[in-house]
C-alpha cells in the first residue's frame, strides 16, 4: 500500500498543477472574450451611426446644402472614429486585466 501511495501522490499533484494551468487560462481567455465582444458591440454601433449621417448628407446634398451635407459626413465619421478607439482601448484593458488575472491564479496555484 505504501509503495502505491508513493507512487499515486505526485501524479495527483502534477494533475492538480496542470488543472490549475487551465483554469488560469481560461480566466484570461474569458476576459480576452468579454473585451472582444464590447469592442465588436462598439464596431457595430459607431458603423449605424455612420450609415445614419451619411444618408443625412446625402439628403442634404440633394437639396442642395453641400457645405451641411459635409460637416454632417464628417461629424458622423468623428463619432465612428471615437468609438472604435473607446473599443480598442476596452478590449486592450479587458485583455490585461485577463493577464493579470491569469498570473495571480498561477502564482497562487503553482
Amino acid at each position: 500500500m505504501k509503495p502505491m501511495f508513493l507512487l499515486a501522490l505526485p501524479l495527483l499533484l502534477c494533475a492538480s498543477l496542470a488543472q490549475a494551468g487551465d483554469r488560469g487560462d481560461r480566466i484570461d481567455h474569458r476576459w480576452d472574450a468579454r473585451g472582444d465582444r464590447v469592442d465588436q458591440r462598439l464596431d457595430r454601433r459607431g458603423d449605424r451611426i455612420e450609415q445614419r449621417y451619411d444618408r443625412r448628407s446625402d439628403r442634404l446634398d440633394a437639396h442642395g446644402h453641400e457645405r451641411a451635407a459635409d460637416r454632417m459626413e464628417q461629424r458622423g465619421d468623428r463619432i465612428d472614429q471615437r468609438l472604435d478607439r473607446r473599443g480598442d482601448r476596452i478590449d486592450q484593458r479587458f485583455d490585461r486585466i485577463g493577464d493579470r488575472r491569469e498570473a495571480r491564479y498561477d502564482r497562487r496555484h503553482r
